[in-house]
């Protein structure tokens, strides 16, 4: 881009923003016009990708802070605008004109509206007084942003996206396509399997599109899973706990226990196993593209409220069996250290 494109466009006006507008108001104005003339949203529309284009060239100068001070400079000088008139004031008053026919080798006559080229005659930097716009305007502005040698404005990667999604625990584990409205476009999206609460997800190129050929942006979905009534996650590895009566677990059993999947897996629960006991069953958690978890079944012993009478006679029974052992003896002793 050079020094005259630079005298020559508005960007602020192209952007529909105020010349102190601050940089997320600049960008915001950007991304709301970005989606709308999107050559994606508007197929075959040449008035549309011009625009576009316009859009895209202007956010990449006035979202950079040094390229924005310095085209601000500029149109100040020029007085706003590519074409400007020379004044009558005196030195210290001296316009724009004055300053550059000066450079140029002598100031147009008093009113003449007079425009500056880059170029000499027959499309060549012209000699002496007649150097090119742009060489004088990068040496007042340090060297950047005019010219060759200096800054210009090139592919710029368009900004993330980022919302929010919740899914039910199952699909949260098994992966899901969920359909997204995000910044007034709608989407399809693909969440993998083994997602956990909170966690965030980058799905990259599904963000707003880049500037002057630059990729597109990603969208960023943090994701809120429910809860299962019976199921939680512990990483790739699925929790589930089982009660089993006091006889199972004195005993010893095999037990039935629920699988995700819908099917049940036969869990071995050893004699004496207490209440709080996690037992592992290998292979039936949770399947991402790296690996499988494990269930981890943990064991609850089951109080029943109310006993019948065979049954009180039975725990009595037992209780005097076991008369004298005291299950709290250790804990007192660890209690008094």
């Amino acid at each position: 881009m050079t020094g005259q494109d630079w005298l020559e466009k508005d960007f602020y006006q192209v952007l529909g923003v105020s010349k102190d507008a601050d940089a997320a108001a600049v960008k915001k104005a950007y991304r709301k016009l970005a989606r709308k003339l999107h050559p994606d949203q508007n197929p075959g529309d040449a008035v549309a990708e011009q625009r576009f284009k316009e859009v895209g060239e202007a956010y990449a100068v006035l979202s950079d802070p040094e390229q924005r001070k310095q085209y601000d400079s500029l149109r100040a000088m020029a007085g706003g605008g590519p074409r400007f008139t020379a004044g009558s004031g005196g030195a210290s008053g001296a316009n724009f004109e004055d300053l550059f026919g000066g450079m140029f080798g002598g100031a147009a006559p008093g009113g003449t509206r007079v425009r500056y080229s880059t170029t000499g005659p027959g499309g060549s930097a012209g000699p002496g007084g007649a150097a090119g716009f742009e060489d004088i305007l990068s040496g007042m502005f340090g060297g950047g942003g005019f010219g060759p040698g200096g800054r210009t404005a090139g592919p710029e990667r368009g900004p993330d996206l980022t919302t929010s999604a919740r899914l039910p625990f199952r699909n949260a584990v098994e992966g899901a396509t969920v359909t997204l409205t995000v910044d007034g476009r709608s989407m399809t999206v693909r969440i993998p399997p083994g997602v956990r609460d909170g966690q965030k997800i980058r799905l990259r190129g599904k963000g707003l599109p880049g500037v002057g050929g630059g990729a597109p942006g990603d969208l960023v979905v943090t994701v809120g899973v429910d809860p299962h009534p019976v199921f939680t996650a512990d990483g790739d590895n699925l929790r589930i706990t089982v009660p089993v009566t006091f006889a199972e677990a004195a005993l010893g059993a095999a037990i039935d226990v629920p699988t995700f999947d819908g099917g049940t897996v036969r869990v071995k629960v050893p004699a004496g196993t207490p209440s709080g006991r996690t037992l592992r069953v290998k292979g039936r958690g949770i399947s991402t593209a790296k690996h499988t978890g494990d269930l981890l079944v943990t064991i609850e012993v089951a109080v029943p409220a109310r006993l019948t009478d065979d049954a009180k006679a039975a725990v009595e029974a037992f209780a005097a069996a076991t008369n004298g052992e005291d299950p709290r003896a250790a804990l007192a002793a660890e209690a008094a250290r």
